[in-house]
């Protein structure tokens, strides 16, 4: 009798088991294909990838139907298998028995097995069973969405909102953690890790954090001669310099270089007929809590890659380039006109030498390290941060897992400091 009775459960288990293995590899593959690759095959024609990415347009949907199924599944099976076995052993040994049996195969042969084929090769398996799953969330897709409304329901009392057009892993942050496991793993290339996370960044940032100071802008006197103008601006290395009439701050124009050039030329080389006000370009001001990405489409758009920088009060804070913002992506772009001093010097006791206005992204990016970028933009700035105070020459303070002293100090500026990482004993003290 029980080989009989084992002999009609095997046809139905062995089809429940193999659907139910089926739907747990759908759904590894689905949520673990490249969205990247399939857009790209959806790009060429490939229909299962158009069929995937629509699927995954409502991912909540196609997981919550997944899942239904799943479990529909997977309790019918227990049940027949229940049903027979209690059948042939009295009392509550069929229902131990069949849970046992159960228990092992659907745990083996419907999750294990198939999910971990599902990952090994994701994107195939989540082509080849793109149909099946699709018939799926037709299937169980009305079921799956009112289950969600339940359990919002049931949330809403407790002060838990689930918004279902919500992502819960942000695009950017998504493409920031793949570069990041990548290069951790060797796939990716330091330099290549900074561009990516650069260009992740540009939308984070405003102007203020990579802008020239207006301390180290290099302007003209608009007041001068012409010829001396002229020397003044072959002086700058920049091909752009702000003009200002009585106060540095009180910029009036631009003159540019070409244009300096081209009057020149107009005049027969007699320099001091050229009026300097007339070839002089308007300033463009921007707000210093411009965000990067909006700044470099402002450049492309106006076809102008030289802007000032203000705050709130219409005050002169700096100006910055459209180079300015691409070397937050590439790095440092230098010419033949450049004064290569980046103002970090490495010592040969592993420490470092930088000046106080060096950016804290520069100094992370020459010596590999991850000090933090939230509060402070130089490095002068973080330790004026984390001190609470402005130190003095010789004080020293540790902090983020380095040692920072004081070399110079010029008024309430800290020109030049000394920068080391902690040793691994050191650091786990700090």
């Amino acid at each position: 009798m029980l080989v009989a009775l084992l002999a009609t459960l095997a046809p139905s288990l062995i089809v429940l088991l193999t659907l139910s293995a089926l739907l747990s590899a759908s759904e590894t593959s689905m949520t673990a294909a490249s969205r990247g690759r399939l857009h790209q095959l959806e790009r060429e024609g490939d229909r299962a990838a158009r069929r995937i990415n629509r699927l995954l347009n409502n991912q909540e949907t196609m997981i919550g139907a997944i899942l239904l199924g799943n479990n529909v599944i997977n309790i019918g099976a227990s049940a027949l298998t229940t049903s027979v076995l209690s059948a042939v052993f009295p009392g509550a040994w069929g229902a131990l028995i069949a849970t046992a049996v159960m228990t092992v195969l659907v745990v083996v042969f419907s999750e294990i097995l198939p999910k971990t084929l599902a990952i090994a090769r994701a994107d195939d398996v989540a082509r080849t069973l793109s149909i099946p799953t699709y018939w799926t969330v037709r299937l169980f897709g009305p079921l799956a969405d009112g289950a969600q409304w339940i359990v919002r329901q049931t949330l809403r009392p407790f002060g838990i909102r689930l918004d279902a057009g919500t992502d819960v892993l942000a695009a950017h942050e998504e493409i920031r953690g793949a570069v990041e496991y990548h290069h951790s793993e060797g796939l990716v290339e330091t330099r290549d890790r900074y561009m990516l996370g650069g260009v992740l960044d540009l939308s984070e940032m405003d102007v203020s954090e990579v802008m020239i100071h207006r301390r180290s802008m290099a302007t003209i006197d608009g007041g001068l001669p012409p010829r001396e103008m002229l020397r003044a601006a072959l002086d700058s290395n920049h091909t752009r310099v702000p003009v200002y009439r009585g106060e540095p701050d009180d910029i009036v124009g631009v003159l540019h270089l070409k244009d300096l050039l081209n009057a020149l030329v107009e005049s027969d080389g007699d320099i001091e007929k050229i009026d300097i006000p007339d070839i002089l370009r308007e300033p463009w001001f921007i707000p210093e809590t411009t965000s990067l990405k909006d700044q470099l489409a402002a450049f492309l758009k106006r076809q102008n890659h030289f802007a000032l920088v203000v705050d709130e009060y219409g005050a002169l804070q700096g100006l910055v380039t459209l180079e300015d913002i691409l070397e937050e992506i590439v790095g440092e772009i230098e010419d033949e006109h450049d004064v290569t001093a980046v103002g970090v010097k490495a010592m040969p006791d592993g420490s470092v030498t930088v000046e106080g206005s060096v950016t804290i992204r520069d100094l992370n990016r020459a010596m590999n390290w991850d000090l933090p970028d939230d509060e402070a933009v130089t490095v002068a700035g973080l330790l004026i941060h984390e001190a609470q105070a402005i130190p003095e020459v010789g004080q020293t303070y540790t902090f983020h897992r380095h040692r920072f002293s004081v070399v110079a100090r010029k008024g309430a500026r800290l020109t030049s400091l000394r920068v080391e990482p902690l040793p691994p004993e050191d650091d786990e003290d700090a």
